[in-house]
C-alpha cells in the first residue's frame, strides 16, 4: 500500500478522534502580505499540536498481542502527550521517556493526557539520552516503540492534515507553508499535496539553528548536525527521518531558515495581534511569510499552525531574543572610569530620552582606574544604536559591543 492510501485509512481511523481544525482566513496576515492568508490551527487540537494524528493512527494499527503488552516513547514534548492521549483512549500502558530537565508543566501535561495508562520515566539530561533509554528497554522487553517521526503509520496520520486543508472549498491554494522537525508532518502533508494539488508550491520551513532537512536535501540523504540550537524545540532535531527524507525530497519545492529571534518576534506579535499563542514551532510557517512577501502577492496560501504548548516560563527568554533580533536591544561591555559621577555621566551624555537600562553589573576590576561593566541597553528605535555607539566614544567610554559575540551574548539572555 503506498503512503497516500495509508492516509486515506488513517483519516477513517481518525474520524471520531481527532478535532478537524479549521483553516481560518486571517485579515491582518492577509492585508500585510496582500495576499490570501489561511492558517490550519492544529494548535486548536485536544492535545494543543498535531501529533495525536499520528501517534492515534500508530497505536491502534498495533494488533492486539502488541497492544496488550502495552509501548515505549521517548519525547519531551508534544509527541509524548500525543502519545500519553492516544494510551488514555485505547486503554493500553504507554511508557513515557523523557529528560529530567522537562519542564514540570510538560511533565503534568503528560500525565494528564495519559492519567494512569502512563508510567513517566525521567533519565539523561537531553532527549537524545531518553530517546537511547527508550530504544535499549524496548528491545530488552519486545515491547513496540512508537517514533515521533520516522514511521510510515505517524507520517499517515500526520497527513490527515492535508486532506482536511484540501476539503475546505478554496479553489486553488498556490502555497503551502509547513514546519519541518524530524519531518513527519512535511512527509505527510506533502504528500497528499503532491496527489491532489500538484501546482501547490510546499514550502518546509527549519529554525536556522537546526536545519537538519535543508542539509539532508543538499548531503541528498540524512546526515546527523554536530549540534542544534534547542530553542525551537519542536523542530529541533539533529537528523531527520530515513522514510521522511525519501518522500521530502521529490515533494518540498525549497527550505526556508527562519532565525530563532524572528519565531520569538512571531510568537509575540499572534498573541499581541491575534490573541492566538503559538509555540516556536507552531510560528515557523507564519514567520515565514517574510521571507517570501514577494513572491506571495496576490496569491493564496496556507501556514500550518503545529501547536500551542508554549511554556509561560519562557515568556521573558522569548522577549528577550526578540528585541535583540528586531535591534532594540544590546549588550556592551564597557570600561567605567572608577570615580564619582561616571555614570550620572553616561545616562546623561550616551543615553538619549527614549533609551533605557535593563542590565547594568560590574565585572571584577583590573585596575582602580577603570572597571568592565556588563549594560544592556533597549532603545526605542533601531536607528539609535549608532548615535550610542558614537556618543560613547566622544565621551570616553572604551566598549565592545556584545551582541556580535554569540557566546558571551548566549549567557546574558
Amino acid at each position: 500500500m503506498n503512503v497516500f492510501d495509508k492516509i486515506l485509512e488513517a483519516k477513517e481511523n481518525l474520524n471520531e478522534v481527532v478535532l478537524k481544525t479549521p483553516l481560518q482566513f486571517n485579515i491582518n496576515l492577509s492585508d500585510k502580505f496582500k495576499a490570501e492568508v489561511y492558517l490550519k490551527r492544529e494548535d486548536l487540537q485536544q492535545v494543543r499540536s498535531y501529533k495525536i494524528r499520528g501517534a492515534y493512527n500508530k497505536i491502534s494499527n498495533l494488533n492486539q498481542v502488541q497492544q496488550s503488552k502495552g509501548i515505549v516513547c521517548a519525547s519531551a514534548g508534544n509527541h509524548a502527550q500525543g502519545v500519553a492521549y492516544s494510551c488514555n483512549l485505547l486503554k493500553i500502558k504507554g511508557i513515557i521517556y523523557m529528560p529530567k530537565t522537562t519542564p514540570k508543566q510538560k511533565i503534568k501535561q503528560v500525565q494528564l493526557f495519559g492519567k494512569s495508562f502512563v508510567e513517566i520515566v525521567l533519565i539523561g539530561d537531553t532527549f537524545d539520552d531518553a530517546f537511547h533509554a527508550a530504544k535499549h528497554f524496548c528491545n530488552q522487553e519486545h515491547l513496540n516503540f512508537i517514533h515521533p517521526f520516522d514511521d510510515l503509520e505517524v507520517i499517515a496520520g500526520q497527513g490527515t492534515v492535508g486532506l482536511e486543508i484540501l476539503d475546505v472549498n478554496i479553489p486553488v491554494i498556490d502555497y503551502l507553508i509547513l514546519p519541518v522537525g524530524g519531518g513527519g508532518l512535511a512527509a505527510g502533508v506533502s504528500t497528499v499535496f503532491k496527489q491532489l494539488s500538484p501546482s501547490t508550491k510546499i514550502i518546509g520551513v527549519e529554525p536556522e539553528g537546526a536545519p537538519s532537512m535543508q542539509e539532508a536535501l543538499k548531503e541528498k540523504a540524512p546526515v546527523e548536525l554536530d549540534s542544534i540550537d534547542k530553542f525551537v524545540d519542536g523542530a529541533a532535531v539533529k537528523k531527520v527521518g530515513a522514510e521522511n527524507f525519501e518522500i521530502c525530497k521529490s515533494t518540498l519545492n525549497s527550505m526556508i531558515l527562519i532565525p530563532e529571534g524572528k519565531v520569538c518576534s512571531t510568537i509575540l506579535q499572534m498573541y499581541n495581534e491575534e490573541a492566538i499563542v503559538v509555540e516556536p514551532a507552531g510560528a515557523l510557517s507564519i514567520a515565514a511569510l517574510d521571507f517570501l512577501k514577494e513572491e506571495i502577492i496576490g496569491k493564496t496560501v496556507v501556514c500550518i499552525v503545529s501547536g500551542s504548548n508554549n511554556d509561560i516560563e519562557r515568556t521573558e527568554e522569548i522577549k528577550e531574543r526578540s528585541l535583540i533580533f528586531e535591534g532594540l536591544k544590546h549588550y556592551f561591555m564597557i570600561q567605567f572610569p572608577q570615580r564619582p559621577g561616571a555614570l550620572k555621566e553616561f545616562v546623561n551624555d550616551v543615553l538619549g530620552d527614549t533609551d533605557d537600562i535593563t542590565y547594568f553589573q560590574f565585572i571584577k576590576k583590573n585596575n582602580r582606574d577603570v572597571g568592565p561593566v556588563i549594560v544592556g541597553l533597549e532603545l526605542k528605535k533601531k536607528k539609535h544604536l549608532l548615535s550610542i555607539k558614537e556618543r560613547m566614544l566622544e565621551s570616553g567610554f572604551n566598549f565592545q559591543y556584545l551582541n556580535e559575540k554569540d557566546p558571551l551574548l548566549a549567557l546574558l539572555i
